[in-house]
């Protein structure tokens, strides 16, 4: 799709309902199973056609990433034109919107570099299936795969195998983050136990809120302990949300620091996001749907 019209590709934040580290492999990486979800909210990236690659960062978290190394939308960029080096123009300006907090849990990096790929094949004067990309997504990211689906899904091993629910109940969610960065790395070291229980079957279909409610009930995030033990807000924010009218679940996200709590209708997460604004007003917080399973 050759156009001079700027292309739009949303990156939604990713929400880790549940996140169990049942084992550690020989390479050091950690085996995980996890049901994951997706927020309407999330970054944003735009492309136009330009004289050579190029990117800029906007948006209230872009200063967290001047100077970064590595960016994975450029990675994304570059592994692309490996692949279909003439499916392209010569270059694009791409401009990301940075709305996520960094290292927050929420994979922001990796919901942005899948999106680069989601927006590349649109572009791509070639056809670009989706297991072409995901055969690109793996090597810049575990959470890659995962983002480029951003449907909810249950996830095993590294983050390669993920499987998609046909049925997810319409929730809403607040999200919170005390801006304290959390690097991933310094979570898993402070892991005491590397091979816990596993997930529980996941009920099929999984239709209404209560039901998804039950399952959560008998599940847990193994990184939330050591995340805790780095940034103590942690367990303020899981406490305030866990008794806001309506809330479902309160748990951290990922590696944290955001924390998330469920809600069965727009108002009730909406009235919740407004008492943390109001308790925290230098917190990030936000309020979104989640994306179904439709």
């Amino acid at each position: 799709m050759a156009t001079a019209e700027p292309v739009i590709e949303a990156a939604p934040a990713k929400i880790n309902l549940a996140l169990h580290v049942t084992g550690r492999r020989a390479d050091g990486y950690h085996s995980l199973e996890m049901l994951v979800a997706f927020a309407e909210i999330g970054d944003e990236l735009e492309a136009v056609p330009a004289e050579r690659d190029r990117l800029a960062v906007t948006g209230p978290f872009a200063k967290a990433l001047i100077g970064a190394d590595g960016n994975l939308v450029l990675r994304a960029l570059a592994a692309f034109r490996a692949r279909w080096p003439a499916a392209l123009p010569a270059g694009l300006a791409l401009t990301l919107r940075k709305n996520l907090p960094i290292a927050a849990g929420l994979g922001g990096g990796s919901a942005d570099a899948a999106a680069a790929l989601r927006l590349l094949a649109r572009w791509s004067a070639v056809p670009v299936s989706f297991s072409d990309l995901l055969e690109l997504a793996l090597p810049l990211g575990a959470d890659v795969p995962m983002c480029l689906y951003s449907h909810p899904a249950e996830v095993r091993g590294l983050g390669e195998i993920v499987l998609p629910l046909k049925h997810f109940p319409e929730l809403h969610v607040v999200l919170v983050n005390p801006l304290v960065p959390v690097g991933t790395a310094d979570v898993f070291r402070k892991l005491e136990r590397r091979d816990n229980p596993g997930l529980p079957d996941v009920t099929d279909p999984l239709m209404r809120p209560a039901q998804l409610a039950l399952w959560l009930s008998e599940t847990r995030n193994d990184l939330e302990p050591p995340a805790l033990a780095l940034v103590p807000a942690i367990g303020e924010l899981i406490a305030a949300l866990g008794d806001a009218s309506g809330s479902i679940l309160a748990r951290m996200s990922g590696s944290g620091a955001t924390v998330f709590a469920l809600f069965g209708s727009s108002a009730q997460a909406h009235q919740a996001a407004h008492d943390l604004r109001s308790r925290w007003p230098d917190y990030w917080v936000a309020a979104s749907p989640l994306i179904g399973a439709g």
